[in-house]
């Protein structure tokens, strides 16, 4: 597409780009694109903002998984980022200070970073950082400053921004506190995507079938089958002459446990 000289570069790429991953603040539109409910938050039209975003989440994520494992920060990042959605959403149609702000679209990650570190803080808020500095910083003093630095760099027109990001935070201590009562709102997340994963791979399935069969249908005392010799005369008579040339010492475990079985039945 050839840009007219003078021509809106801006405005062309909102429309063209832009507007197919981050969130509309018209519900209709969104409603058209239902993918930008999550797409948003990977949209920066910054390096600074992204390498911000980035850095965050690391610091963050890696004390979540620190404390819980890897199969909760996903989960915790795309709540916080559907709740931010929602909660945008719902405040450009029923806020009146908030309707009239001038901000088009909601795009970064602001939301899901702060359910991140909203959930590692609730779990362990004096978890210490930087330990070589008189014992450490806790968590949550990190907590409050990156929530400063985030709710100081959004637009003062774009109130609706704070009430999403605040969302997130929200969102990330729900699903601590509801954890805390045996509902973990990871499991489905995780279940979906093993599902999927084994779509691709059918040697798991199988894998999970033996491993069943082996814990239901078999005796871990002994092999789940030994071969038995059959009783015959000549197979006597062979251990016999065996017995006779090199002594009963020279017997395999097999002939010995089948003269035992000669010796019991004939009893």
């Amino acid at each position: 597409m050839r840009l007219p000289e003078g021509g809106d570069v801006t405005g062309v790429f909102n429309k063209n780009v832009l507007s197919w991953f981050a969130l509309s603040d018209d519900a209709v539109k969104t409603l058209s694109k239902p993918w930008t409910v999550l797409t948003y938050s990977f949209v920066h039209t910054s390096i600074w903002q992204l390498f911000a975003s980035l850095l965050w989440l690391w610091s963050f994520g890696y004390i979540l998984i620190d404390l819980t494992g890897f199969k909760k920060i996903v989960p915790v990042f795309i709540y916080g980022t559907l709740a931010g959605a929602a909660a945008y959403l719902i405040a450009k149609e029923f806020m009146p200070v908030v309707a009239g702000a001038e901000s088009q679209y909601f795009l970064g990650s602001g939301a899901a970073i702060l359910a991140v570190c909203t959930a590692a803080t609730t779990i362990c808020p004096n978890y210490k950082i930087f330990p070589m500095l008189g014992g450490g910083i806790s968590l949550w003093i990190l907590s409050i400053v990156y929530l400063a630095i985030d709710m100081a760099t959004l637009p003062a027109n774009g109130p609706a921004l704070y009430v999403a990001n605040i969302a997130g935070a929200v969102a990330g201590f729900l699903f601590i506190f509801l954890l805390r009562r045996g509902m973990d709102g990871s499991d489905w997340m995780n279940n979906l995507y093993d599902w999927f994963s084994n779509l691709f791979n059918p040697e798991k399935p199988q894998q999970k079938r033996n491993q069943i069969k082996s814990t239901l249908f078999y005796n871990a005392a002994k092999a789940p089958f030994s071969k038995t010799p059959k009783l015959t005369q000549q197979k006597l008579d062979e251990i016999l002459d065996k017995i006779n040339q090199s002594g009963y010492d020279n017997l395999s475990v097999d002939e010995k446990d089948f003269l035992k079985r000669v010796s019991n039945d004939g009893g």
